[in-house]
């Protein structure tokens, strides 16, 4: 039988044959029709501390050492090709494959189920409109990247599929876009979610840019529509501490004892949410060459329905009215220097970030929470293909809403303010996650000097300090029977890997 992975494979590259027979162009042998790129990581990084092949938590500490495996494919076919000083129509359809997953390299060992067609939309151009490019598909879009943090703070339409138009006449750059971003944020339980919004961004003289965008949700009411937003009215007496113990159901029954037929039905309403975008970047300026500035402000859309189950029976309440105030306000800044030209390249980053939950005021979570990191890189070229390279970060996580981390082995008995709690709102002893990382090795570039240059070959060595216990992906107890059958008998704060990496854009 054929795997689900491998198929979608095969019926991407049937798909992309029959576009180009199907083209009058066909007939003509033009390898320059179609165009393919992509992007591979894969890594070995040995841990003898229990770890799983990354030096800390996620990204916030710098993208190098804390990410795993990737590999992306994109193609693009030209259907009707562009014409140099010509206004004539013109068309291509372009398709994307990703996914985390390399054999012996992750817990997916390499199956393409991992992997996923992230991007398929066609573009046309001097169709109804001299100079408009139209979009028809995926519609992602965004200002640029935080390359060394791996993020993509200025962004818009990731989850929309549907219909946009761009006008870039080199200082001016305007795009426009409406979809439908329901099977995004709802996935099986799909509602339509329209979704609508625009960029414009301008380049002044080839030293500065600026460009602001908006994307906005809104997913309507619909009577009957099980999958479509709702609210269930709560007890009076109801709290959001209820709700995260799963006892909503247990204070309407306290006031209703004997009534459990007649828990309150659902009623239809209207869900919302958006997003604001700013980016700023200027550069070639002495020895800077680029410094790029980025934030976004964004208020997150309502979550859908959660089962509880009380005296043997199951409750589907929903939540809308809980979930609907849950904002995120993050900025990111990026240089990169040429301290000594062709000899010692700098980049330096920063990424702050300031999550809230209006409707969580008692819970300890990642939705209410201060964060920011500093991250440093120095690369030395050693010769054009031989660097060395430095990197060094700083970060600080703290929640809003009391204890979330655990910094000794035994915290797992630690909740509330400091103390065991059997009903505490809280995880362990610490309200606050300081992780400092440093990482050194030599770096193999066959295309040359250049931070960003690839592919490269890494040999690195990676070092991470953080106040918390285990602060690395791994299979540690979290949990009072798990820690009861495999006993921890010493906090881990500091953390080692050693790296043998190749990364590369083709």
């Amino acid at each position: 039988m054929t795997r689900p992975g491998l198929s979608l494979w095969w019926r991407l590259a049937g798909a992309i044959v029959v576009l180009g027979l199907s083209t009058p162009a066909a007939a003509e042998v033009n390898p320059q029709r179609l165009r393919v790129g992509g992007y591979f990581r894969v890594m070995t990084r040995p841990s003898f501390q229990g770890g799983e092949g990354r030096l800390g938590l996620w990204n916030l500490y710098g993208r190098l050492l804390n990410e795993g495996p990737w590999g992306a494919l994109e193609l693009s076919l030209d259907l009707l090709e562009p014409q140099a000083g010509s206004s004539d129509a013109w068309a291509s359809v372009h398709a994307k494959v990703e996914g985390g997953s390399i054999q012996n390299a992750d817990r997916g060992n390499g199956m393409l189920d991992q992997f996923r067609v992230s991007q398929l939309y066609v573009r046309a151009g001097n169709v109804l409109l001299e100079g408009v490019t139209w979009q028809l598909g995926t519609l992602e879009s965004y200002f640029g990247d935080l390359g060394l943090y791996d993020m993509r703070p200025a962004q818009l339409f990731h989850d929309t599929l549907g219909l946009s138009a761009r006008y870039d006449v080199g200082w001016l750059e305007i795009l426009a876009g409406v979809g439908d971003a329901g099977f995004a944020l709802r996935g099986l339980e799909y509602s339509t979610i329209v979704s609508g919004g625009g960029s414009l961004r301008l380049r002044l003289g080839g030293h500065f840019e600026i460009g602001v965008g908006g994307q906005v949700y809104v997913e309507p009411a619909v009577a009957g529509n099980r999958f479509g937003p709702h609210r269930t009215p709560l007890p009076s007496h109801a709290s959001y501490a209820d709700f995260q113990r799963g006892e909503l159901v247990q204070r309407f029954l306290e006031e209703n004892p004997g009534r459990e037929e007649e828990f309150p039905d659902p009623e239809p309403i209207t869900s919302s949410s958006y997003k604001l975008i700013g980016y700023i970047g200027f550069g070639k300026l002495g020895p800077l060459r680029w410094n790029n500035l980025y934030v976004n402000f964004q208020r997150h859309h309502p979550e859908r329905v959660v089962t509880e189950t009380y005296a043997g029976r199951d409750y589907d309440i929903y939540i809308a009215e809980l979930t609907d105030d849950r904002y995120e306000l993050n900025a990111g800044n990026e240089m990169h220097l040429a301290i000594v030209p062709d000899w010692l390249d700098v980049v330096w980053g920063s990424l702050v970030g300031y999550h809230q939950n209006l409707d969580n005021t008692l819970v300890a979570g990642e939705d209410n929470r201060l964060f920011y990191s500093t991250v440093l890189r120095v690369q030395l070229y050693m010769s054009p293909t031989v660097h060395f390279l430095i990197e060094t970060s700083w970060a600080q996580e703290m929640s809003l809403n009391g204890n979330l981390w655990r910094e000794h082995h035994d915290s797992v008995f630690t909740s509330q303010d400091g103390a065991a709690h059997s009903r505490g709102l809280e995880f362990g002893d610490t309200a606050t996650r300081n992780t400092w990382q440093f990482k050194a090795g030599i770096v193999l570039n066959p295309t040359g000097r250049g931070i960003w240059a690839r592919p490269s070959i890494r040999i690195i060595w990676g070092l991470q300090y953080a106040n918390v216990h285990n602060a690395f992906a791994n299979s540690f107890v979290q949990s009072l029977d798990q820690f009861n059958a495999f006993r921890e008998t010493e906090d881990r704060h500091w953390h080692s890997v050693i790296a043998l990496e190749a990364e590369g854009w083709f």
